[in-house]
């Protein structure tokens, strides 16, 4: 959560810190705030958006040095005062933080006995009193900081500086991303790459445990105990281009249309015709240690997680190994037991959902295998593993997921078909799958053409309070991410079942009040997928059918078709007009599309 943007070099950090903040905000837009030094510290903080701190920042806000901040609220509500930067009582030092301090009641408590005056409600003051403490008996601020994060319980991507040593800044990070952005003559730090691109593409990753310090001419970076480390610079691939709307109305319409290319993307190099099967070099397995492992267990959050079921679907039915998917945010605290022959798969789109490293971090120490599936070149969950799969979908800036959704889905797919092939897949059905995966791209390309028919049918359905998603099987997952995306960006409560389960409870609910959306694909299970339409329809409700073909007028009152692919690929494709339709839905109710109410695009707090 929240976004950090730090900067030290010959140009007014303030125009600087405020154009990352502005491409930081999906990581938070609750409050925001920056602080530069010139001759003392310069602050100006304020409730609300970047675009509201850009306004109070007077034209003459000068200095060469600065840290800014974009927050999404923890602890203290949304204010002025609440918001990061946070200085000390004499306003020597300024400290940025991502993440949470657990015990900062008990040092809250003990600072503020020894004289020190508390202004926010916020846990990140501390820090600020704390280093504020040390650095007058200190010789440098990079002690006074590690000293200080030595009585720290939990987690934080920090940015500080002192007024009274300018030009250089310290930044560490333990569970929170710091990415330190490499200029010319100049430094950067940030939470995350978008607010660096427009400046450079060479940048370092800090691990957890790891500081640095930032002077114009260069970096330093070292750990808790003052041991030296070395860092190798990363290229990033994209550019600030990947981070405009392109002409769209929204990132989110934006994201969901770029799914031709990024879909496209993810496979590119992958499929070998001669042998119909996935090249994944990255994984790291030969084939005799993909055959033996027994069992696959995909852990994520949130949309993560059901494509994480998808993968688990097509791994089960491309394979025959058992898999399934659980989220992460469960599995770190049930004690899993971590067999030898079960490979784990961990996923998320920016390679820091902070529930789902803690729990990479759990397999790796009870010696689990463990691969990931991430969007992030260079992230933690990316060089924490033991391999895995990078999606290449391109940077996604709306808080709701989509074309990652899709794409880990797709690399899914690449896994169960490597897998498969190489324990009983046959050369027929390997070629039936790469020829099925060769086709999607173009199949997306013409579900969005019917935008304008997604968009009527949203703005029918968005004026019900609740909605019902329906899916069996391969269609369950589906229906939990239609789900999910609606309920992000159309605050509509929407609640997904086993199409098989609705008999078993929440039946009671269905009546002209409660549209369902079914996901009804042309397989094997349509017989019984077109009997639940039957049941819901005899109570009263509307159904709004996502499917291969056109029902009984009856079972149905509205219908989206999608192109038909291999049965086990067709929920790739199921899932793409459920995000146009929440998207629409989300438009029609006029709500912030791209920065829903109390959610943040990079989850990296508990």
């Amino acid at each position: 959560m929240c976004g950090i943007v730090a900067y030290v070099g010959p140009k007014d950090a303030a125009p600087i810190l405020l154009e990352g903040l502005q491409r930081l905000e999906y990581r938070g837009y609750d409050s925001a705030g920056l602080v530069v030094s010139n001759k003392g510290l310069k602050m100006r903080k304020v409730k609300g958006r970047v675009a509201d701190l850009a306004a109070a920042v007077p034209a003459r806000f000068r200095g060469g040095l600065g840290i800014g901040h974009t927050r999404w609220a923890t602890h203290g509500v949304p204010n002025d005062v609440n918001a990061h930067p946070h200085l000390d009582t004499a306003q020597r030092v300024a400290v940025v933080h991502n993440g949470i301090i657990e015990n900062a009641g008990e040092l809250r408590a003990k600072l503020a006995a020894d004289g020190a005056v508390f202004v926010s409600e916020t846990d990140t003051e501390v820090l600020a009193h704390l280093i504020a403490r040390t650095v007058e008996d200190t010789d440098s601020l990079e002690e006074a900081v590690r000293k200080a994060l030595k009585s720290i319980v939990g987690t934080y991507g920090i940015a500080v500086l002192d007024a009274q040593r300018a030009g250089e800044i310290v930044v560490a990070r333990n569970g929170s991303p710091i990415v330190i952005g490499i200029g010319e003559k100049e430094m950067f730090a940030a939470s995350d790459v978008a607010a660096l691109i427009r400046y450079t593409r060479q940048v370092v990753h800090l691990e957890d445990g790891e500081l640095a310090v930032l002077k114009a001419d260069g970096f330093r970076t070292f750990t808790m105990d003052a041991r030296a480390t070395s860092k190798e610079p990363l290229t990033v691939d994209w550019d600030a281009g990947h981070y405009d709307t392109g002409g769209y109305e929204h990132y989110l319409l934006k994201e969901i249309s770029d799914q031709p290319d990024s879909v496209t993307r993810t496979l590119s190099g992958r499929l070998d015709g001669r042998f119909n099967i996935a090249h994944l070099g990255g994984l790291n397995l030969d084939a005799r240690e993909t055959r033996a492992f027994r069992r696959v267990k995909i852990i994520g959050c949130g949309s993560a997680y059901y494509a994480g079921q998808i993968g688990a679907q097509l791994i089960e039915e491309l394979a025959r190994i058992p898999a399934d998917a659980e989220p992460a945010s469960e599995f770190r605290y049930r004690s899993p037991v971590v067999e030898h022959d079960t490979l784990y798969v961990a996923v998320s789109q920016s390679g820091e959902t902070y529930d789902t490293l803690a729990a990479v971090q759990e397999l790796k120490r009870k010696g689990g295998r463990v691969l990931g599936v991430v969007n992030a070149v260079g992230s933690a969950i990316a060089r924490e593993v033991d391999g895995g799969v990078y999606l290449h979908a391109g940077p996604e800036v709306s808080v709701a997921s989509t074309k990652a959704f899709t794409s880990t889905a797709v690399a899914f797919a690449l896994i169960a078909l490597h897998f498969g092939r190489v324990h009983d897949l046959s050369p027929a059905d390997g070629r039936r799958i790469v020829e099925g995966l060769k086709r999607l791209p173009d199949q997306i390309e013409e579900i969005l053409k019917q935008g304008e028919a997604i968009e009527a049918l949203a703005r029918k359905y968005a004026p019900h309070p609740s909605m019902m998603f329906v899916g069996r099987v391969r269609g369950y997952p589906v229906a939990r991410e239609g789900a999910q995306k609606l309920k992000e960006v159309s605050y509509v409560h929407a609640e997904a079942y086993p199409a098989s389960e609705l008999k078993h409870g929440p039946l009671a609910l269905i009546g002209p009040e409660m549209p369902t959306v079914a996901i009804v694909p042309d397989d094997e299970l349509l017989d019984k997928n077109l009997t639940t339409l039957g049941e819901i329809r005899a109570r009263g409700g509307k159904v709004l059918m996502v499917g291969h073909r056109v029902p009984d007028a009856e079972l149905a009152e509205d219908v989206i078709v999608v192109p038909k692919n291999e049965v086990e690929l067709d929920p790739i494709l199921l899932g793409i007009p459920l995000q146009l339709f929440a998207y629409h839905a989300a438009v029609a109710l006029a709500r912030d599309v791209d920065k829903p109410r109390n959610l943040a695009k990079s989850v990296t707090v508990e």
